[in-house]
């Protein structure tokens, strides 16, 4: 049969494949515009899988909630341009969404499991947003938090999802403290909320390191015990969150802001995209070199 402009474009528009794919697939297909969809997810899935190989160490990290539970994902893609596509942005909304309805407990186990949305799996949702964008994307990591109605979540993202930060805060519905615990966290990097949360090893390992240093400084034997768990304070003040100066106001450490606002603070959950990945690195002018190869 013969293929009209609109066909082609009403293809267009429900796939967000090229004109001439879509004319191609609705020729192949005799103009049966679900067959046509069909092959053209199969050519992108294809396509999808030709992309498996590359670095994506880009990418946004996203905060979604719905009553007493909140997410923080991070979706990796291979450059940062394309954290401001449209279709990123709703791919982000609908793994939150999916994310907070289903709870997985890990990304595994999220990928194989079915989107009310759309009927398919989260895997096959994230290689169709693949074959429209045009780029290497990845449900990297991803927490979920649910709290009781005496309780707040605070929020937030630093340079548009670079960071993500989520905090849970106990004792308090005072969303603007646990978003200024938030935006610390993003800035100070905390690895754990108090020093009971520091395993034993850990601290044994960071006493022993200090004392041989202090031996190495000359000090006397008889008074390293006592610097070692000075200097062991310090330590804590480096990782442990309520340990720590607060940002906004470094007279009072973050357990007193927290305290005076009648808090706690519960979870906390912080994301730097693309932390701990590889990163590629290209210059302009290879860039240059690899598309005039192409």
């Amino acid at each position: 049969m013969a293929i009209t402009a609109k066909m082609v474009k009403e293809l267009r528009e429900k796939t967000g494949a090229g004109m001439m794919d879509c004319k191609k697939a609705l020729q192949e297909t005799d103009g049966n515009l679900d067959a046509a969809v069909d092959y053209l997810r199969e050519k992108g899935l294809s396509k999808a899988a030709k992309k498996a190989d590359r670095i994506a160490a880009e990418g946004s990290a996203y905060i979604q909630t719905e009553g007493n539970t909140a997410v923080l994902l991070e979706v990796n893609c291979e450059t940062d341009f394309v954290t401001k596509n449209d279709q990123f942005k709703d791919l982000l909304s609908e793994l939150a969404t999916h994310l907070l309805a289903q709870k997985p407990e890990t990304v595994e186990e999220a990928l194989q499991q079915t989107m009310e949305a759309t009927g398919e799996t989260v895997e096959n949702h994230i290689k169709a947003a693949v074959a429209k964008i045009g780029e290497k994307l990845s449900l990297r990591r991803f927490t979920v938090l649910t709290k009781t109605d005496n309780d707040t979540f605070g929020e937030y993202l630093h340079m548009g999802g670079r960071i993500g930060v989520l905090t849970l805060l106990e004792g308090t519905t005072d969303q603007e403290t646990a978003k200024d615990v938030a935006m610390h966290i993003a800035a100070v990097n905390p690895r754990y909320i108090s020093r009971e949360d520091v395993a034993e090893e850990e601290v044994n390992h960071e006493r022993e390191v200090l004392k041989a240093q202090a031996l190495n400084e000359g000090k006397p034997e008889k008074i390293v015990e006592k610097m070692v768990e000075g200097r062991l304070g310090k330590f804590f003040e480096e990782i442990c969150l309520l340990e720590q100066s607060f940002v906004k106001d470094p007279d009072q450490k973050v357990k007193k802001f927290v305290a005076d606002k009648g808090a706690s603070v519960k979870a906390f959950v912080r994301y730097e995209v693309g932390e701990g990945m590889e990163k590629r690195e290209e210059n302009f002018a290879d860039e240059v070199m690899n598309q005039i190869k192409k």
